[in-house]
């Protein structure tokens, strides 16, 4: 397993390998790690190299400073308008959007949410997979008081919670707790906020340790079964096949032998 020293982009992307965890880190503390246009990009760019690492089993996605992030750059779009620029809605821009590749990134990803995460945060926490939140920070999509749409957390957020209080949350803007969000399901578990980071951390690395086709096939197959009748969803064969694997047998024999498998990936 490699590890390797954390890189900054000039975006304030910061990427660090640890072992088979990829770890992302949003540092642009001084504008609540807005998700400026340079910075959406070289976000989905490690994420798709991501895909194309065998290495990389799991991704931790955290930010710097007292927000985990505080959604598109406002500052940045409002000096595109003063310059009478086009201003495209999420869908409709030449790259991929930032969420859609989170969700459909088949690597896991935790989200240490160590500070607020509102507006486009709370919608790139809601595409990971699995979210593990401090005491009392702030979620929510207030879009609808500044005219903007949160296009994916209007399509998400009621497919994650009952549609009156996912609706609730959409059309009055108002923040949530992450203890509401973790009654409801939302947020994984909440932990003191020194211990966010080192939790998503060992849960990402205890993913790290199984099977890579394994899960892979899952992770894959609950996202693309989710809204299939059940006889469709069963019949679905994506990804690779763990069960032809070579590490499929060396699964069943390091379990009989009690002894630590080691997985080739094939």
């Amino acid at each position: 397993m490699s590890e390797e020293p954390a890189h900054r982009h000039e975006s304030g992307l910061v990427t660090e390998t640890r072992g088979h965890v990829r770890v992302f880190t949003l540092d642009r503390p001084e504008r609540r790690n807005a998700l400026s246009a340079a910075l959406q990009t070289d976000l989905v760019e490690e994420l798709l190299s991501c895909a194309e690492d065998p290495q990389v089993r799991a991704v931790v996605l955290t930010g710097n400073g007292p927000a985990f992030c505080a959604g598109f750059d406002l500052k940045e779009i409002r000096e595109l308008d003063q310059q009478g620029g086009h201003f495209r809605p999420p869908m409709d821009r030449p790259g991929r959007s930032l969420f859609e590749v989170v969700s459909e990134t088949y690597v896991p990803i935790v989200a240490a949410l160590t500070g607020h995460a509102v507006a486009g945060g709370f919608e790139l926490a809601l595409a990971c997979d699995i979210r593990i939140a401090a005491p009392g920070i702030k979620l929510g999509l207030p879009e609808a008081t500044i005219g903007m749409g949160a296009n994916y957390g209007s399509v998400v957020l009621p497919k994650r919670l009952p549609m009156g209080i996912a609706l609730e949350m959409l059309l009055t803007g108002e923040y949530v707790t992450s203890e509401d969000a973790a009654r409801w399901g939302l947020v994984n578990r909440v932990v003191p906020a020194e211990e966010v980071l080192p939790a998503a951390l060992a849960l990402a690395g205890r993913i790290a340790a199984n099977a890579p086709l394994s899960v892979r096939r899952m992770k894959e197959t609950a996202v693309k079964a989710l809204d299939l009748p059940l006889a469709t969803a069963l019949r679905l064969d994506v990804g690779p096949n763990p069960y032809l694997s070579e590490d499929r047998r060396e699964g069943i024999a390091a379990h009989l032998e009690k002894r630590s498998p080691q997985w080739s990936g094939r």
